[in-house]
């Protein structure tokens, strides 16, 4: 069975070193899970005994094209105004315990591994009905129409229930859960697990239009990003930027997983003049 970290907050004590393994650059980002404390967490209208890690807004130098939060949610608490903005759709992905999802007149029961994909001016709530606390990702964008293309249709499904798309060449060793049909132009955004066994790379500088948002959910790693090798581990999350450089070499004892973002399926909007 999957393990997927989720952050406990609390507080160090004023023994710990400061230092620490937080990067922010023009290229890229690293929050590692030390950082997601107590005194980091956010709150949202019309949630109820709900705290939130905000992970990446869009702003200047940061983010572009989605927000990401890491949700905890007490037993019985949950919302019924959840978004603000109906251009806005949401992927979501359980790391713990269990979320009633209401999706027009559609409930689902999302349990650890569980995804759902809500589009954008869709009517529903979310809470948690169970004993334990709720931890999710709740990755927000905001839909781009493209002509002839409808929005794409809510849906759910888990890490169990896709399998896996080994990737050429590597027997399994590097592998990607595509919870978005790579096929549909409706989705304009694309959210996966990818999976690499310990000693599996990525093996090549990868450098694309896409941006990337990932969150490690399980293992380690050492990450090429841009001009610099990254250690990275569960919990730690990753910001990289259109182009940026990227590479993997999985070093841990187990699997390194993680959960990723990116923008894709649109044309790249140009700039008007006169």
């Amino acid at each position: 069975m999957a393990n997927y970290f989720a952050p406990s907050g609390g507080l160090p004590p004023q023994t710990d070193l400061t230092t620490g393994r937080a990067v922010f650059t023009d290229a890229y980002a690293v929050i590692p899970h030390g950082t997601m404390r107590d005194i980091t967490t956010s709150a949202l209208p019309h949630w109820r005994d709900t705290r939130l890690w905000v992970i990446a807004r869009p702003m200047s130098g940061f983010a572009e094209t989605f927000s990401q939060y890491v949700m905890e949610v007490a037993p019985g608490g949950g919302s019924d105004r959840p978004e603000a903005d109906d251009g806005a759709e949401g992927a979501f992905f359980v790391t713990g315990g269990e979320a009633t999802l209401t999706v027009g007149d559609r409930t689902e029961a999302l349990a650890a591994g569980g995804f759902a994909y809500v589009p954008p001016g869709a009517d529903w709530t979310l809470w948690n009905r169970g004993n334990a606390a709720l931890t999710f990702h709740w990755i927000r964008k905001a839909w781009e129409p493209a002509p002839g293309v409808d929005a794409p249709a809510f849906f759910v499904t888990s890490d169990d229930a896709v399998t896996p798309t080994a990737m050429a060449g590597t027997d399994g060793a590097w592998a990607t859960t595509r919870f978005m049909d790579p096929d549909d132009m409706a989705h304009d955004m694309h959210v996966t697990i990818v999976t690499l066994q310990p000693g599996a790379v990525i093996p090549f500088l990868e450098t694309h239009v896409m941006e990337h948002g990932l969150y490690v959910l399980e293992g380690k790693a050492v990450y090429a990003l841009n001009r610099d090798w990254v250690e990275v581990e569960a919990g730690d999350f990753m910001w990289l930027r259109a182009f940026c450089p990227q590479a993997c070499y999985a070093g841990g004892p187990g699997p390194f997983r993680y959960l990723l973002y990116k923008d894709v399926n649109r044309h790249a909007p140009l700039p008007r003049r006169g």
